[in-house]
């Protein structure tokens, strides 16, 4: 495995979202959910200094699997990039994995804009960003992190395609369970994914920055994230 995924027990997918672009390394991480956290599991995220943790999870996930702290005394925030309820969305609710990541971009705007904000403090400082198993949502989000600290596409893909490495998914699919106690399949993600929603955001916007302006981040909070984040 690259030397970015980092043994914490009782997470899957951990590693380090930096090294690309501006994205200096030790400030921004990512990772499956704390529900199966270990106490030295936490040890180990002490030893990080890590003082945030965004969970990007539904209220129904965190009800059902709530994080682990074991002590730990980071500020934790919950900012869901899909809605609670899919009465919400007046379009279709995306039926398969490509559906999805053409879906994210156009309900991640808020959970985003207040992920921005939050980083734009100097003492949030290492923060984290985690969904369920750190594909998807978080991918979106690392992703969106990363280009606007100047990352390149093809550098964000290979950052993105490693959650196959993390998590089993290099060989296909795997079972597992999900919160409604229903068996599914987690599947791979591919370069084709994270394309679709890059691809949503400079459709509908023209640029990152231009789409985190339309949910209400300024050029001033923006300047202020580059300026924590980068190296």
């Amino acid at each position: 495995m690259t030397d970015a995924f980092i043994d914490i027990p009782g997470v899957r997918n951990f590693r380090d979202a930096g090294g690309i672009g501006a994205l200096r390394r030790g400030v921004l991480y990512r990772s499956g959910s704390f529900h199966t956290l270990t106490e030295e599991g936490a040890q180990k995220l002490k030893d990080l200094g890590l003082r945030t943790v965004i969970d990007l999870r539904s209220p129904f996930e965190l009800e059902v699997w709530p994080d682990q702290r074991h002590g730990l005394d980071h500020e934790t925030l919950s900012l869901p990039t899909l809605p609670a309820n899919r009465e919400d969305v007046d379009r279709p609710w995306p039926e398969s994995q490509a559906d999805l990541y053409a879906f994210m971009p156009e309900t991640a705007g808020p959970s985003l804009a207040a992920l921005i904000r939050h980083l734009t403090d100097p003492a949030a400082l290492p923060a984290l960003v985690h969904c369920a198993v750190g594909k998807d949502r978080t991918g979106l989000t690392i992703a969106v992190l990363q280009s606007l600290l100047g990352a390149s596409d093809a550098d964000i893909t290979a950052d993105f395609l490693l959650s196959n490495l993390g998590l089993g998914l290099d060989q296909g699919p795997v079972p597992y369970v999900d919160e409604t106690g229903s068996e599914r399949l987690s599947r791979p993600v591919s370069a084709e994914h994270i394309a679709s929603s890059l691809g949503w955001i400079r459709t509908h916007h023209g640029t990152v920055p231009a789409y985190l302006h339309a949910h209400g981040v300024t050029e001033a909070e923006l300047d202020a994230v580059r300026a924590n984040l980068s190296v």
